[in-house]
């Protein structure tokens, strides 16, 4: 395998790589109302804190998980929408 060869199968290598958490970020859906106290995902909706797991009750309604997409609503939780309206 000559050198040009294998910059070109390194790149794209690392190109692959680089795509897949778009891919995994595109099969998620922020869901609100479900996180437990301590384990949200990032910042909530009221914007008192930025951070991860910084949720202070069980199920508050501007807290937020990643889910798989289209589980949202069986897990209980609801749409950003619906979250501010419950807000």
């Amino acid at each position: 395998m000559n050198q040009r060869t294998l910059m070109a199968v390194t790149a794209a290598s690392l190109l692959s790589l680089m795509a897949a958490p778009a891919a995994m970020a595109q099969e998620k859906e922020k869901c609100y109302g479900i996180a437990k106290a301590g384990q949200n995902d990032c910042a909530n909706l009221a914007g008192t804190h930025s951070c991860a797991g910084q949720a202070k009750k069980d199920n508050d309604a501007g807290e937020w998980k990643f889910v798989a997409k289209g589980t949202c609503k069986q897990a209980g939780g609801m749409s950003a929408d619906e979250a501010k309206k419950k807000m």
